[in-house]
């Protein structure tokens, strides 16, 4: 045979199956498009005039990966969606003369035609986008920098590979399952799970029992630090859990309606109870799929939502105050003179001190064993105890009224106490040989920015000025330069942007010269560092999230269209025996609603119960504004449900046309 005609036969083959190639051929197309503006946008040279490029540059690194593995995935998995529609084209070809090594050529050309189409069209469509991502990402962290266009051979090659590779390997495994059936199994290939599937109690219970495990590290866990460990085991253990119960666990539970007698004996629930137990063997994993990547779609765009939203609350949060001086330095007549030096350069600079905050500070790393905190290193085992690692921050009482405008009194060891990320349930607190009584757990406390950055949770405790002395006196004893005792020196101004990096670099010089052993940070020369991070998540969100989107939109095309082409001889036989046409809509619409929405809604709870465990997580990036998160992520599933919803319509058009009867 002539190569034309297997070219021929290529093209015409995916025209007459163009209801489901098309849909293959835009997944490869928006794919590669997505890779390849992520790629190209993380060698911007843009990226390295830009104030915090390199965090921007690393975040969308990180996401090349995440897109290339995911594209690997997901091109594998839709085209077996096609592939199992071709497989009785295929045995028709081949009982009719044509050699499994033609029909390896005709399937390279159709691979060569997608391949084509799907690198051509991605890049084109990449480099067209690839300006206005960067204009959008420097919108997003509100930096403003000229770039020309920027086209980089290295991205296109690299993309041209990978996807090149992935095509490639879809290639040779059509190949593989070709040659190793025979043309009888060719033509039974779109009817594979007939056979009624058994209910499998031990897999059924097993994702149950992962589920309880998962939802329960979700549900308890209350320290931020463990936070991060549990996380991941909990997100494996709910993605088995997944797929265990929509494989096993909705087999058992269509059986046990099935015995409902009074359920099941109705004509629609009877014949979409039959349906839906007949396919979900095979369509159990489709179902997952959808449900874990709706998850991660609500999560991904909520949390990135919430912080790109809430960026100066967690600016605020970091650096409570406008200028803050920390000083190592004990002598207390040089940290005054400092001090008092600061206060005059505002002065000449005619800048309008606010909120003032001045404090000593004592600063002890302990291990938490109920109201005992130890602190010998030799007695914590840091690998299984690391969670429980605190900050104590102690602070003088006269310091604490001075600063918060209060007048307070403590009497012997009592301690005024807070905690912001976890609460603290004991009512004493012991360390270094002294016993502090809890008079009162505060409900907000001035703090500083350091403290704030700590990933271990904080404990704030105010003690009598005695007591104070008596502690750094104990601390340095005991625990020499392990015990940081430090001074805070915070305040906001009336100055605007360019006053304060005129005052910055003076207290900066004030520093140096006096040859002071401490620092300072400013809101606002770390301000653009914090736009470059969270924006950069933000941009990384929102492109995975239109990713797991389409794949989203993917999958339940072809769920729809593979069980389109499968009912459709089963709907015309129950008419012939007696159904009304009203009586199969009825059932198609209680078929198709009841498996469709399942997914969402087990997505649903999914992010309902992880909502704790992400938020302690959000609390490690500084955003403690719960209730913004929950508004994001509350918006975020509307808008997805509807979203959702429109695909069911555009589908189920779909689906209604394929079974549609004559």
């Amino acid at each position: 045979m002539k190569h034309g005609f297997y070219t021929k036969l290529a093209f015409d083959n995916i025209r007459k199956n163009r209801r489901i190639y098309i849909p293959y051929i835009l997944t490869g197309i928006f794919t590669v498009m997505m890779y390849y503006l992520v790629t190209s946008l993380s060698q911007n040279p843009g990226l390295n005039n830009m104030y915090g490029g390199n965090h921007v540059a690393f975040t969308l690194n990180f996401g090349t990966y995440i897109i290339g593995i995911f594209a690997l995935i997901f091109l594998f998995y839709t085209n077996s969606f096609l592939m199992k529609r071709r497989q009785k084209e295929f045995g028709i070809f081949n009982i009719l003369g044509m050699e499994k090594k033609h029909l390896a050529v005709v399937i390279l050309a159709e691979s060569a035609i997608v391949t084509f189409a799907s690198l051509a069209a991605g890049l084109l469509l990449g480099m067209v986008f690839d300006k206005v991502m960067f204009l959008l990402i420097c919108k997003v962290i509100d930096v403003r920098i000229s770039l020309g266009f920027f086209i980089s051979k290295k991205v296109i090659l690299n993309t041209v590979l990978l996807f090149g590779m992935i095509y490639l390997l879809i290639y040779l495994k059509a190949v593989f399952t070709i040659r190793i059936a025979n043309p009888i199994e060719l033509l039974r290939g779109g009817n594979v799970g007939e056979k009624e599937p058994r209910a499998k109690w031990l897999l059924a219970l097993l994702g149950a029992i992962f589920l309880g495990i998962g939802y329960g590290l979700a549900l308890t866990i209350r320290d931020p630090i463990a936070s991060i460990e549990v996380f991941f085991v909990a997100v494996i253990l709910v993605i088995a859990a997944t797929y265990l119960l929509f494989t096993a666990g909705s087999i058992v539970i269509l059986k046990l309606l099935r015995k409902n007698q009074k359920f099941y004996y109705q004509p629609e629930h009877f014949i979409s109870l039959s349906g839906m137990m007949y396919r979900m063997k095979q369509n159990a994993a489709g179902l997952a799929n959808i449900c874990i990547l709706s998850t991660m779609v609500l999560v991904m765009l909520s949390t990135t939502t919430s912080l790109i939203i809430g960026i100066e609350d967690i600016i605020r949060t970091r650096y409570p105050n406008d200028f803050g001086i920390y000083a190592d330095e004990t002598k207390e007549q040089k940290r005054t003179a400092l001090f008092q030096e600061i206060d005059e350069l505002c002065r000449e600079n005619e800048i309008t001190v606010q909120d003032k905050t001045e404090y000593r500070y004592a600063l002890i790393t302990a291990c938490e064993r109920g109201n005992e905190f130890e602190t010998d290193e030799s007695k914590i085992d840091v690998v299984k105890e690391h969670s429980k690692l605190r900050a104590l921050v102690f602070l003088p009482l006269s310091d604490y009224n001075a600063s918060s405008g209060e007048c307070r009194k403590l009497a012997g060891n009592e301690t005024l106490f807070f905690s912001k990320r976890q609460r603290y349930e004991e009512q004493q607190v012991k360390l270094l040989g002294q016993e502090y009584e809890i008079a009162e757990q505060l409900d907000q406390f001035f703090g500083n920015g350091v403290s704030e950055a700590n990933i271990a949770t904080t404990y704030y405790l105010v003690v009598s000025d005695e007591a104070f002395e008596r502690l750094i006196e104990d601390g340095l004893k005991e625990l020499g330069e392990y015990c940081n005792v430090k001074s805070y020196y915070g305040f906001d101004t009336s100055a605007d942007e360019k006053q304060q990096k005129v005052l910055a670099d003076q207290i900066g010089e004030k520093i140096s010269s006096a040859e002071f052993n401490g620092y300072m940070e400013t809101r606002l020369g770390s301000r653009e560092d914090f736009l470059n991070i969270y924006g950069g998540l933000f941009f990384l969100g929102i492109f995975l999230g239109a990713l797991f989107i389409m794949a989203t939109v993917m999958i339940i095309y072809y769920k729809q269209i593979s069980e389109g082409y499968e009912d459709r001889e089963r709907f015309a036989i129950m008419q012939k025996v007696g159904m009304t046409q009203a009586e199969v809509k009825q059932t198609i619409r209680s078929q198709v609603l009841t498996v469709f929405f399942l997914p969402l809604i087990v997505a649903a709870i999914h992010v309902a119960v992880a909502f704790p465990l992400i938020r302690l997580l959000m609390a490690l990036l500084n955003m403690v504004n719960v209730k913004l998160y929950l508004i994001c992520t509350v918006i975020a599933f509307l808008i997805f449900a509807v979203l959702y919803v429109i695909i069911y319509g555009l589908t189920a058009r779909t689906y209604y046309k394929i079974v549609r009867w004559n």
